[in-house]
């Protein structure tokens, strides 16, 4: 963009066109198109089509003009337009008539390049070249493409063409093979915040620094858009622009308040980031605004903690490089991406609904309740290798155990138990189960998950609380007995049991197949829902292998080996195996004679 002294003319023209650039030097972020295009001028070998394609406002149209300029001075073809005569003066102005703009979503039908071929013949009235410009070339018909195509192809020899698009995807194959392609990349924070500077400079006002930072990132690499917004705060401001300045005509929150919601989220105190975020609201900010930064923020704190420098924060400022490090490598990286997930999400459905803050709220209070999935990862890669679970209470507060919720269903003999940590069977343990008082009532869950037993007309109520390993093992081991069948062979054949999370049971079998064979859906739903009865909520199973060949592994009864073999062999009739596919079924007892 230009740094030339505005226009004194008496219509006002805005930043984006008093700063356009004029000259291949004054073009931010494109050097390597404008030193292709130079060039191509020099070894004269310009072609007679070319297409720009880049996100919108980095400066395609601009470099066409340019060219054209280049191609059509009374000095050229040159790399240095003069920028007096009369061809450089009217395409600076646009309306040269040997170089015709065209807007291709105004002018896309047939008859538009029926015309366009009719004119192609006649010769430029005082320029080198008729230079045709077509702007969201995307937007022509499939018939427009079809009609330009042969005239693409071979055109006279004083006819050029520039297409300009934000979408080359969308162009068809055979227009592009036809066309010299140059992919303009995003223009850098640092530049568009050059030019930002200069131009504040030159219209006389001063800015905060932070200002200017603040508008470069939220450019999103546009220079037009970050100049559109300059002029915005040109008029909203007076003679100094300051950083509550840009925050209050833009909506957003300013970097404190984004930093407290974090870190509210982050120690798990939804209260106090439901709190910042009402204050945010009241203070003019928009929720959505809000929600998008706040997805910035812990994406910058994500590249923070895998390494990237500061040269690749998008959203923070490079002095807040180190805390975010360090605070991400507390919160952890697995923690971090579930959060930017639900961030994403939340982003994504606030298009389809009217309670954008209900949505937004609800995800400041998952992501506080979000468990330590690192901490997660690292218990079961430990029973993985064999080792024992460590203790991963995390920052929730343990709540003290008290008796477990009585079951609904009727006491069995005690089974010996299984150690927690070897998985030897320990001897049976004489205890005595007073029988339920004849006049009891089942006990039925209410909505949240509590078991109440209602007895000659009154309500004593349960809470579920956390289980101690024994009390794990022994649920899952009486829910495996239960079910029987096969799921006895497979399920029941584990070392231990672990309690990474107050919901969640990870069993450690003995061998692969094992595994396999339990995480099959209908599998692990059948145990995932008789633990969950047995134990009065809702519980999660992990189940995983030792790699390690285990010393002590019990052999198989004759009675167990018959059955599977039976079993195995009823599989492999025809009528069977079709059964299987037909209704997604599955073996799962033979009975004796059969």
């Amino acid at each position: 963009m230009t740094a030339g002294v505005a226009d004194k003319s008496s219509e006002y023209v805005v930043v984006a066109r008093r700063y356009r650039p004029k000259t291949f030097a004054e073009l931010v972020g494109q050097n390597q198109v404008a030193q292709a295009l130079r060039n191509a001028i020099l070894t004269s070998r310009v072609g007679h089509a070319y297409l720009f394609t880049g996100a919108r406002g980095v400066g395609k149209t601009s470099t066409a003009r340019i060219f054209a300029k280049c191609l059509n001075c009374v000095d050229g073809p040159t790399t240095e337009p003069c920028g007096q005569c009369d061809s450089c003066l009217g395409i600076a102005s646009g309306d040269d008539v040997d170089v015709l703009e065209i807007d291709g979503a105004s002018n896309r039908g047939i008859e538009n390049i029926r015309e366009l071929r009719a004119n192609v013949n006649i010769r430029p009235s005082r320029a080198h070249f008729k230079i045709y410009i077509i702007d969201e070339v995307h937007m022509l018909s499939r018939e427009a493409f079809n009609a330009l195509l042969k005239t693409l192809e071979e055109p006279p020899e004083h006819v050029k063409f520039i297409f300009c698009t934000t979408e080359a995807n969308k162009i068809p194959i055979t227009v592009l093979s036809r066309c010299q392609r140059y992919d303009f990349a995003p223009v850098a924070s640092d530049e568009i915040l050059d030019r930002l500077r200069l131009i504040v400079t030159t219209e006389g006002r001063e800015a905060e620094d932070a200002a200017l930072h603040l508008l470069a990132r939220r450019a999103g690499g546009s220079m037009r858009d970050s100049q559109s917004l300059l002029e915005q705060l040109l008029s909203f401001c007076g003679n100094r622009i300051t950083e509550q300045d840009v925050h209050a005509m833009l909506g957003t929150a300013q970097s404190g308040r984004l930093a407290n919601i974090a870190d509210s989220l982050i120690q798990r105190q939804a209260a106090d980031a439901i709190a910042e975020l009402d204050s945010a609201v009241r203070e003019g900010v928009d929720v959505g605004q809000l929600a998008e930064q706040l997805l910035g923020y812990f994406r910058d704190m994500m590249t923070a903690v895998v390494g990237c420098g500061a040269d690749l924060l998008l959203h923070a400022a490079a002095a807040d490089h180190g805390k975010l490090a360090e605070t991400g490598r507390n919160y952890g990286l697995e923690t971090l991406l579930a959060a930017v997930q639900i961030l994403d999400q939340t982003i994504a459905r606030m298009r389809q609904t009217t309670q954008v803050r209900t949505l937004v709220e609800m995800a400041l209070v998952r992501i506080c309740h979000l468990e330590r999935l690192d901490d997660l990862s690292k218990v079961i890669a430990q029973f993985q290798a064999g080792g024992p679970a460590p203790a991963t209470s995390g920052d929730r507060p343990v709540r003290k155990p008290v008796a477990p919720a009585p079951s609904n269903i009727p006491e069995k003999k005690k089974q010996p138990l299984s150690d927690s940590t070897s998985g030897k069977a320990s001897e049976p343990a004489e205890e005595k189960v007073s029988p339920a008082p004849e006049a009891s009532k089942p006990s039925v869950n209410d909505v949240n998950g509590r078991k109440r037993d209602k007895q000659a007309g009154k309500d004593t109520e349960q809470v579920p609380s956390d289980w101690t390993p024994a009390e794990a093992q022994a649920c899952y081991q009486r829910a495996v007995e239960e079910i029987g069948g096969i799921i006895t062979d497979f399920a029941g054949d584990f070392e231990s049991t672990a309690i990474p999370a107050p919901n969640t049971l990870v069993v450690r079998l003995k061998a692969r197949y094992n595994k396999d064979w339990c995480e099959r859906a209908d599998v692990k739903r059948k145990l995932e829902q008789t633990v969950s009865r047995l134990a009065g909520r809702s519980i999660r199973i992990d189940f995983v292998v030792n790699e390690q060949p285990s010393p002590e592994r019990p052999v198989r009864t004759s009675s167990s080996r018959n059955q599977l073999q039976k079993m195995r062999e009823i599989e492999r009739h025809p009528v069977v195996r079709e059964a299987i596919e037909l209704f997604e079924a599955e073996v799962v007892h033979v009975d004796a004679g059969k």
